[in-house]
């Protein structure tokens, strides 16, 4: 099965949940209103749909190869690659100053989400891409900017993110890389990462790898960290390529998913040291890296949309064809396709629920993301700002976790023949997990959201959050449809809960730490479930209205009913969270060690 870019729904929240319009007025994004992003998304629909989707199978089963320091990726893979350069796609989101299109967030973002809907082991080198591009743009000097930022935006090169060491996994303090100032600016890197998206690959020509290391005689820890870019061929002055640099994949790794993605190992300096520059300041680069994660993290939380969607379009084509018993209401004497069963009805709609709430919630985030970075009032920017960073561990953490429930419906849809490779349904499964690992755990997206997010500002932008919900609360009811209310209803429960819990975090964080953190997961996914549930009653309005003025009515209507399921189905979950949170902590931490 290729995949159907959904582009009504993402439409509907580009207009609706993002107000494109109001993103248009910001200087420099006049010319990305709502007509830009329909023309935009319907051609990379074509692309993704057209020239990903079909190699998507063929990555899974097989998958990059490697053989003597060379990876060779799946069949197809680099012809396509050529293809998604050569379209201006690696550019989208970035300057025009560099050769990018310059294309809010707002649009670049539902084109991200296609892109791994499509084929998430492919997406993944563009998406480690934009990383190495952002932080580059944000502190490198004017000659590295000029070196590498043109052929990174247009895909020319690609780019790679080195953090994690085999002793050095989430605490980046253990990390051991060593770069060794040569007098003439450069560096000498030395050390081994591991876990290297697209560290070694053919589809382009030259690999700028952007990696974490210790100058000689730095101060221990995250503060004696530096950023240096490290070519895998050397860029002599007139931009063309020189000889290689002393950085070398050693193996790939074997994994559960993402096959065709290859995950390298890269050794460093073996052969007396690879040239590094360094990127801004020495003892800075964890600050630099976070401009990189910050950019992956919120581009993860799509991949989980993405993939979700995939599943969920498999499993409604599996549930209109399968033909499975008669329906239990006696209705008809023989057997019907199983998406007339009341459960499967029900599974349908939670994927179907899910991924909607999690793409509104992206939709509305990026928007944030747009204000708070082009805005021309500084108080604007500051508060989208606040939004923004509030909403990366919920996109991030939230919708990856929805990706593993509904990945796995999917299977379920499909019965027996889901556990059965041939059938596809569980790649997607098989490719979800490692959402909610990479980029930071949902543990620490959990951790991120306690400490940076909510008790350092005494939860005042969850409160604020709160507010706005409440406003919707308010428009519910006067809209005053049977759906309206009884969605209010469910809002308002449910976001009286998100506020207990965020008085919890904010009053409890210094003072009994294990017992905030005993719930740090369950606050993320809370959070998540109401600000998603929150876009849903948004989107209903929306719909209502359009509705009302004859715009098709299939698609609102559906727009309306899925909403209602997401709050009587999903936003009911939030007061039993609550209670776990603030009630619950100490059966998380009172079984003895050695009980285990």
């Amino acid at each position: 099965m290729t995949y159907k870019a959904p582009l009504k729904d993402m439409l509907f929240n580009i207009q609706h949940i993002a107000n494109i319009e109001e993103v248009a007025k910001i200087p420099g994004f006049e010319d990305a209103g709502f007509e830009t992003a329909q023309a935009v998304l319907e051609e990379c629909a074509k692309f993704n749909e057209g020239v990903l989707s079909p190699l998507n199978w063929a990555g899974d089963q097989n998958p990059s190869s490697w053989k003597a320091g060379v990876v060779t990726t799946t069949p197809g893979f680099k012809e396509a690659f050529k293809q998604y350069a050569e379209g201006g796609w690696q550019g989208l989101q970035h300057p025009a100053d560099y050769g990018g299109q310059g294309l809010p967030k707002t649009i670049g973002a539902a084109c991200g989400e296609m892109l791994n809907s499509a084929n998430m082991s492919f997406a993944l080198c563009p998406l480690l891409s934009d990383g190495a591009i952002e932080a580059l743009l944000t502190a490198g000097s004017d000659d590295l900017k000029a070196t590498y930022l043109d052929k990174l935006v247009s895909g020319q090169w690609t780019g790679t993110m080195n953090l994690t060491e085999p002793q050095a996994g989430s605490d980046l303090a253990m990390v051991r890389s060593r770069a060794e100032p040569q007098g003439d600016g450069t560096y000498k890197v030395f050390g081994t990462k591991i876990y290297i998206t697209y560290g070694e690959h053919d589809m382009a020509e030259n690999i700028v790898h952007l990696v974490l290391a210790r100058v000689t005689g730095a101060p221990e820890g995250v503060k004696g960290i530096s950023l240096f870019v490290v070519p895998k061929f050397m860029v002599k002055p007139d931009g063309s390529l020189g000889e290689r640099n002393d950085v070398h994949c050693v193996s790939i790794e074997h994994k559960l998913g993402i096959k065709a993605s290859p995950t390298a190992v890269l050794q460093y300096g073996d052969h007396g040291g690879a040239v590094g520059y360094l990127v801004g300041e020495e003892n800075r680069g964890l600050e630099y890296m976070f401009i990189m994660m910050n950019a992956a993290r919120y581009a993860v939380g799509m991949q989980g949309i993405a993939v979700a969607e995939m599943a969920y379009q498999k499993a409604v084509s599996f549930a209109k064809d399968r033909v499975q018993s008669r329906p239990v209401d006696g209705s008809v004497k023989a057997s019907v396709p199983i998406i007339h069963h009341p459960d499967v009805k029900r599974m349908l709609m939670t994927m179907r629920a899910y991924i909607e709430g999690c793409r509104a919630m992206a939709s509305g985030a990026a928007a944030a993301y747009d204000a708070s970075h082009h805005h021309p009032d500084a108080g604007v920017r500051k508060q989208n700002l606040a939004f923004y960073e509030f909403m990366v561990p919920l996109v991030k953490g939230y919708s990856t976790e929805m990706s593993l429930d509904v990945t796995s419906m999917g299977v379920q849809v499909h019965g027996g023949m889901g556990f059965i490779e041939e059938t596809g349904a569980a790649q997607y499964l098989r490719d979800a997990k490692i959402l909610t690992i990479y980029e930071g755990t949902t543990a620490i997206q959990a951790n991120d959201l306690i400490g940076r997010k909510t008790s350092r500002d005494g939860g005042q932008t969850a409160k604020a959050i709160a507010a706005q919900i409440e406003v919707t609360e308010a428009a519910l009811l006067k809209q005053g449809s049977a759906d309206a209310v009884a969605v209010a209803q469910r809002l308002k429960a449910a976001r009286e809960a998100f506020v207990d819990v965020v008085g919890f975090v904010a009053s409890n964080t210094k003072a009994s730490p294990n017992a905030v953190f005993a719930g740090s997961v369950p606050y993320l996914m809370l959070a998540g479930n109401v600000v998603a549930g929150w876009q849903m009653a948004r989107s209903l309005l929306a719909a209502q209205g359009e509705l009302a003025k004859g715009i098709d009515a299939g698609f609102m209507q559906a727009k309306i009913t899925t909403a209602r399921f997401y709050a009587d189905h999903l936003l009911t979950k939030a007061p039993g969270m609550r209670d776990s949170i603030v009630e619950g902590a100490d059966s998380v931490t009172a079984l003895a060690l050695d009980a285990f």
